[in-house]
């Protein structure tokens, strides 16, 4: 059994990248989620009505022995399983000023994204090594490109993953193991809800918020044999919005 493991994969962009695996390839879709029982039911019914399979496997990934708890389990579990794409999708934001920043807005939000991609991937690379295959795929941000105020937190743990993403990706190259990040702009989430999408508009080339869809077909071409040969990239997918 091959599979896919989509971090925060219950809503939003996780959402959408468990769906458009579970249609564009044969892969045992892992929806990862923390909290929200009743959403992460709701994608896997989802992916289940495309006609293919799936199940929940719920770990905070910013505790590591909860993740290796978890991990653990499911391959005692499924012995002959094969990870081979791993989407580290999970993420909080915590805005506010940095000269108001509490120490757990900061620390939560770097343990969430830059610890939850190490204890997440560093417990499967040994095996994609061993299996000579593996695509791990990192969803950051256009804060951690470019840096946001209001989110010196956030776009310090996104630049972070940024970082470990090249660098890991010239570590695995050599056994056909891809590390990409996927930077989106403003995707319609429950994440950008509150946003006042009227005036943000106005900064983006394309003239409008993106698609959790959208990112989610990056994903998938990232995923899948057709990438092989990209690598250690850090895809901007932000209607045209540079600094």
């Amino acid at each position: 059994m091959k599979c896919a493991l989509i971090t925060g994969g219950s809503r939003g962009i996780g959402r959408a990248i468990c769906l458009k695996l579970a249609q564009e390839s044969d892969y045992h879709i892992l929806i990862n989620f923390q909290g929200n029982q009743v959403a992460a039911q709701e994608t896997l019914a989802q992916v289940e009505a495309l006609g293919k399979t799936a199940e929940l496997i719920q770990f905070n990934v910013a505790n590591s022995d909860d993740t290796q708890a978890a991990l653990n389990a499911w391959v005692e579990q499924n012995p002959e399983a094969k990870v081979e794409v791993i989407v580290n999708n999970a993420g909080m934001a915590k805005d506010g000023l940095f000269m108001w920043m509490q120490k757990e807005d900061w620390q939560s939000v770097l343990d969430v994204s830059l610890n939850g991609f190490f204890n997440v991937t560093n417990f499967f690379i040994q095996k994609m090594l061993r299996n000579r295959y593996g695509r791990i795929i990192n969803v950051v941000s256009v804060s951690g490109v470019k840096g946001t105020a209001g989110q010196t937190n956030y776009s310090a743990a996104k630049a972070g993953v940024i970082g470990a993403t090249k660098a890991l990706a010239q570590e695995v190259a050599k056994r056909n193991i891809t590390v990409n990040a996927v930077a989106p702009g403003f995707i319609k989430t429950d994440m950008t809800a509150e946003l006042d999408e009227k005036e943000l508009v106005k900064m983006i080339p394309a003239n409008r918020f993106g698609e959790a869809e959208e990112v989610a077909d990056l994903v998938s071409f990232l995923a899948s044999k057709k990438s092989g040969y990209i690598t250690g990239e850090v895809i901007n997918i932000n209607g045209g919005i540079y600094s």
